[in-house]
């Protein structure tokens, strides 16, 4: 969502300002601007749009000026224009702001009996009014700002600045992430530690109710008990290669030609002279009565692959639930359970709060995610990096296959430990596994063949996606991306579905994709598909050789996927279901990497 910076620096900020901004385009946002301070006066920049319409305001109307902050907004309350826009100033003070303060229309109220009006539809001029209201107090900065986060309801990442204090930033965190940078008599705040990677590589991440002080001297740190608290400096291991687009023209497509390596690393990165080796003591599922599974887009539908995975290969049962769901469903979790939490970034917020409540209900708690240094990852009992590398793309692609692979190794490993599948056979999946890199990248080679059928799916208003059995969620995930970046209607659904209602919508402007490689399915899939063209459907089939064979008699267009074991094939069906949503959105002209509304990372409901 929202993206954060701060800079007490040595030289000119303005500029480093918006090169940390633009390393947070990828969390989405509508708006952007920045606030400094010079001889102690404070002004700001605002614009609607993306990052170079408020460089191109910078250049006719500089902002000078050695500290500042700095934001770029994902709408929550109020349009996006230059009005709602960050950072919000009140008299003395400018505050940047990520999550939603929950009592804003309260404290509104009560601020309006001070004489102090509101002049935006934001939660967040809330904030800089109230802190404004006790410094007139005769409060000082960091006390105002205290009193200020006292008072607040919800979910927030904050960072302060103040007219006349050119040394003094203030950072608050409460639900949403926010890290400090150390540098040589220079201080940093960020949404996360991607945008001050430039920067700095020393990194301390704020945990809940923080509140920090910051100077070019350094930080002090307290906790929500008032306290003062002893964070980590942390070093950031970050590949500069992984930050530009090398060579594509889109994060997405070089994301996805990454794809067989990364695969690869996250698969030996589990795999230990032949053994499934689980790290940080490793799960014991043999005692399991149950695993819940809890997600949020891309990533629940890798959770509901995985279901498949652990009841037919470890015999153990799996629910799956959408965080947003689960956590004010509040279910009951037998304490011989496990809690498994699936987040690309590690902060998503619906998903941390989930984890939270089944934390509460003493069940142990583990997690796959992309950012091993993330709330989520802290929070945990054990955590299971995917090896993915940094994800940019809005439309997640490798982070999403990455999770699958991990997913495959605890599902082998739960097999294993419960003894429903023999050495034997754990031994020929793990080949299965082993032969994943080489298909993916067989599978990435036909990327020019989707593209020109493309151009034809591009003109389609609603498209249907059909898989049976592990392909329905990657279904769904093909239907997800396609919205996603295209802008184009799709449903995914189970192929036996059909005829319960979805067929009513089959004629021939709506384009169906059928998953169907050769497998024990095969045959029920096709049966479908020809109820499909029965009624004029146009079928896009995606399906192997043999498949392609039997079944491609009379259909619109084919993709052709290398032959795959079928227990894995949703990892390498996937690619194209990535590749069939770039290049129609490719096609439409569409913003590919940072689509209209979404945000890579979901740190507020």
């Amino acid at each position: 969502m929202c993206g954060i910076v701060g800079v007490l620096g040595q030289n000119e900020v303005a500029p480093i300002l918006v090169e940390a901004l633009r390393r947070l385009e990828y969390r989405g946002y509508d708006s952007a601007g920045i606030a400094t301070v010079r001889d102690g006066v404070l002004e700001r920049r605002r614009a609607v749009g993306k990052l170079v319409e408020l460089s191109d305001l910078l250049v006719h109307d500089p902002l000078a000026g050695k500290s500042g902050i700095g934001h770029t907004r994902w709408a929550t309350h109020g349009a996006p224009n230059v009005t709602n826009a960050h950072p919000h100033k009140a008299g003395p003070v400018a505050v940047v702001h990520n999550g939603i303060i929950e009592n804003f229309r309260d404290l509104r109220a009560e601020l309006r009996t001070f004489g102090l009006t509101s002049h935006t539809e934001t939660d967040t001029e809330t904030i800089a009014l109230l802190a404004q209201h006790h410094m007139a107090q005769g409060l000082g900065p960091v006390e105002a700002a205290a009193r200020t986060v006292d008072r607040l309801e919800g979910a927030f990442a904050l960072c302060f600045l103040f007219e006349g204090e050119d040394n003094l930033l203030i950072a608050a965190r409460q639900g949403s992430p926010l890290a400090i940078g150390h540098g040589d008599g220079e201080m940093y705040v960020g949404s996360d530690a991607f945008a001050l990677a430039p920067m700095t590589d020393q990194i301390t991440y704020l945990e809940e109710g923080d509140f920090a002080v910051l100077t070019r001297a350094g930080v002090k740190i307290t906790d929500q008990n008032g306290q003062a608290a002893n964070r980590a400096v942390r070093v950031l291991q970050l590949d500069t290669a992984a930050t530009d687009k090398g060579g594509h023209k889109y994060f997405m497509a070089k994301e996805m030609g990454e794809q067989p390596t990364v695969i690869g690393e996250t698969l030996n990165a589990y795999l230990k002279d032949g053994e499934i080796v689980l790290p940080g003591g490793g799960l014991d599922f043999s005692t399991l009565s149950r695993v819940t599974m809890v997600a949020c887009g891309t990533a629940s539908y890798a959770c509901l692959t995985a279901k498949y995975w652990f009841e037919q290969l470890a015999r153990l049962p799996v629910d799956v639930d959408v965080a947003s769901e689960f956590r004010y469903r509040e279910p009951p979790l037998p304490t011989d359970s496990l809690a498994l939490f699936v987040s690309q970034s590690g902060e998503t917020a619906d998903t941390l709060a989930a984890l939270r409540y089944a934390a509460s209900q003493n069940v142990q708690v583990a997690s796959v995610v992309n950012v091993t240094e993330s709330t989520i990852a802290r929070e945990s009992d054990i955590v299971l990096p995917t090896h993915a590398g940094i994800e940019i793309g809005v439309a997640s692609t490798k982070a999403f296959t990455c999770q699958l692979m991990v997913l495959a190794l605890l599902a082998l490993k739960a097999a294993q430990q419960r003894g429903t599948l023999s050495e034997e056979a754990i031994r020929v999946h793990l080949d299965a596994l082993r032969a994943l890199p080489g298909l993916v990248n067989q599978a990435l080679s036909v990327s020019a063949e989707i593209a020109t059928l493309s151009l034809e799916l591009a003109e389609a208003r609603d498209v249907l996606f059909l898989g049976r059995g592990a392909l329905f969620p990657i279904a769904m995930e093909g239907a997800l991306k396609l919205k996603e970046i295209s802008y184009i209607h799709a449903e995914g659904y189970a192929s036996g579905e059909l005829k319960h209602g979805p067929i009513a919508l089959i004629d021939p402007t709506v384009p169906v994709v059928v998953l169907s490689p050769h497998d024990r399915l095969f045959g029920k899939t096709i049966s479908n598909m020809q109820e499909v063209m029965a009624r004029s459907g146009k079928v896009l089939l995606i399906s192997d050789q043999a498949g392609l064979h039997e079944a491609s008699d009379g259909v619109w267009k084919t993709i052709r996927m290398p032959t795959v074991d079928s227990v894995f094939a949703p990892i390498v069906y996937a690619i194209p279901m990535q590749m069939l949503a770039f290049h129609t959105a490719v096609a439409k002209g569409t913003d590919v990497d940072q689509p209209r509304n979404l945000a890579k990372s979901v740190t507020v409901e």
